[in-house]
């Protein structure tokens, strides 16, 4: 589904991504772990269309995706859910969903948000609430939730357990790992290792702008390399 080949991108005169190379088969969730500073959020930031890329080809659904606008990506069926969620905080929640969907204006857009609000029944309970009052947690849900009310067939996602309690990260990992029934790919891309290749289907390991790992998730957690860097043991 998406084949990333050489990437480079950089900030001014610094690359920060050093060719890049990365594959999604359709129905994989596919992690990219690392610790902070590595280039995981800038790659995403790159297959969304918001940060310019310097060299390389991006691939998505056998179309070259490099020169297409990030405006018109989502309509491609790449959708991004961004580190920081970024929702929009003076807005309701029904309000930033609506914005999610943008692209749509049929009868199918009050399903999605329906479905949005069995994803997460607590944005249900507060969807007339301003976003800029809900709890960290809850707000990644609704970033999630508006990512998803796109429709993407690929789901990009930066960091959800950022700043989480354990109790809400887990929750945030089950409903990641049941979008692959709802027919949504994803690449993930976590500072929590465990957490991200304990769910996904293969992993990649990023250090500097370079991808220094990759295989199968079961594999990469096995790993001593692995389970010394990232997991602590």
């Amino acid at each position: 589904m998406l084949t990333i080949e050489g990437l480079r991108s950089r900030y001014g005169r610094i690359e920060v991504l050093h060719g890049i190379d990365l594959r999604v088969d359709s129905g994989e969730i596919v992690t990219v772990v690392g610790a902070n500073g590595a280039g995981k959020t800038t790659l995403l930031r790159c297959l969304s269309g918001v940060q310019p890329v310097t060299g390389g080809a991006i691939t998505f659904r056998g179309e070259t995706l490099t020169p297409v606008p990030a405006y018109r990506r989502l309509r491609r069926g790449l959708a991004h859910s961004p580190e920081g969620r970024q929702i929009f905080t003076n807005l309701s929640v029904e309000e930033n969903l609506r914005l999610g969907a943008f692209l749509f204006s049929d009868a199918r857009v009050e399903k999605d948000m329906d479905d949005a609000f069995q994803m997460f029944p607590v944005l249900k309970q507060k969807r007339n609430l301003a976003a800029g009052g809900l709890s960290g947690g809850q707000q990644q849900m609704l970033a999630m939730a508006r990512a998803l009310m796109g429709r993407p067939s690929c789901l990009l996602l930066d960091e959800p357990s950022m700043g989480l309690a354990p109790i809400i990260v887990a929750q945030i990992f089950d409903v990641v790992s049941g979008l692959k029934a709802l027919g949504v790919t994803v690449l993930l891309v976590e500072q929590n290792a465990f957490g991200a290749l304990k769910i996904a289907d293969r992993g990649y390991v990023m250090e500097t702008g370079c991808i220094t790992m990759q295989g199968d998730a079961s594999e990469l957690i096995a790993d001593p390399r692995i389970r010394a860097a990232y997991l602590g043991i």
